[in-house]
């Protein structure tokens, strides 16, 4: 069995979770057998899950799950998937899936890959590929270990309605006290996340100041786009450094990701290649970032992007 869990967050799925799931839908049916579900604490819709591939979903409901402690999760996914009979553990390539990894793997003595952003092969050895030396090279993975340990980049599968909605059943596992106590979560809210984004726009110095980020938040709303800087612009706070994108930020592969007035730095770059398409908006000709362009305009970009939203909105009209 493929194990999945579906990360929520206030009791509603993220995106990455439906991703999860049906990877693991996908995966499951590679291997010749069955996907389920586990959601941990109070969550609203469960049974969307089988929607995306999940033949059965599973929720250990305990109060002590409504905030996240690594440490009780991984024991409470590892005891799940013991009683259930999985293989194979699948969580998101998030900060929570992360944290998740590796604990799962020791508790399990599970062979895992982070990261992965490819379905496997199981041509008599299961491999898995993932992106790695900041995304210049794919490495294949084989795992020869009974039970396996699995993280999903964001956007490497899209998710897809495959099936029909699942009646989640209580799972009785023993939830061990936490160790944490919690006093305060500060979360970003009315925006999609980055790491979740489909679409990204993002500008850099050549902004010269807060104060001309209009033209950013506007175009941003009508692709109805997450807005992202460099780190440079984070560092003086013209920017919220959870808009950072790149080495030492948030990596990121969304569908579009449009750079405006930023030099491209390999320390960019790396956080962002994996984007599906990149689009370049500078006025130096020989700014880095126009040779990982797919697309690039040479102009002042307070001429270029006005003209450009008005464009949009009247494409959008």
């Amino acid at each position: 069995m493929v194990l999945v869990f579906a990360e929520s967050q206030k009791g509603v799925f993220k995106k990455t979770a439906l991703e999860a799931v049906h990877y693991g839908h996908k995966t499951a049916e590679i291997l010749g057998s069955s996907c389920a579900a586990i959601t941990l604490g109070p969550v609203e819709n469960a049974d969307i899950l089988g929607q995306y591939g999940a033949s059965k979903v599973y929720n250990v409901a305990d109060a002590q799950l409504s905030g996240l402690d690594s440490q009780v999760y991984a024991a409470v996914i590892a005891a799940a998937a013991e009683q259930l009979g999985a293989s194979l553990i699948i969580v998101s390539h998030t900060s929570t899936g992360k944290s998740l990894l590796g604990r799962l793997a020791a508790r399990l003595d599970a062979g895992s890959v982070s990261g992965v952003n490819q379905l496997p092969t199981n041509d008599g050895s299961f491999k898995v590929k993932k992106n790695v030396f900041s995304g210049k090279a794919i490495a294949e993975y084989e795992l020869t270990s009974d039970m396996k340990v699995l993280s999903l980049m964001g956007n490497s599968l899209k998710p897809a309605v495959v099936g029909a909605d699942v009646a989640p059943e209580a799972l009785d596992i023993a939830v061990p006290a936490s160790r944490l106590t919690v006093k305060e979560v500060n979360t970003v809210e009315g925006t999609v996340p980055l790491p979740e984004a489909e679409l990204v726009v993002s500008a850099g110095r050549g902004m010269k100041g807060p104060e001309n980020w209009g033209i950013i938040d506007e175009m941003a709303d009508i692709l109805n786009a997450t807005t992202a800087c460099s780190r440079p612009v984070a560092d003086v706070g013209w920017r919220p450094h959870h808009e950072h994108v790149g080495q030492t930020g948030i990596a990121i592969r969304p569908n579009l990701y449009i750079a405006i007035g930023i030099s491209g730095a390999i320390q960019h770059l790396a956080g962002v290649n994996s984007s599906k398409t990149i689009v370049v908006i500078n006025k130096d000709p020989e700014a880095p970032f126009f040779k990982a362009a797919d697309y690039g305009v040479v102009g002042d970009l307070f001429d270029v992007v006005p003209r450009l939203n008005e464009a949009l909105r009247a494409f959008k009209g």
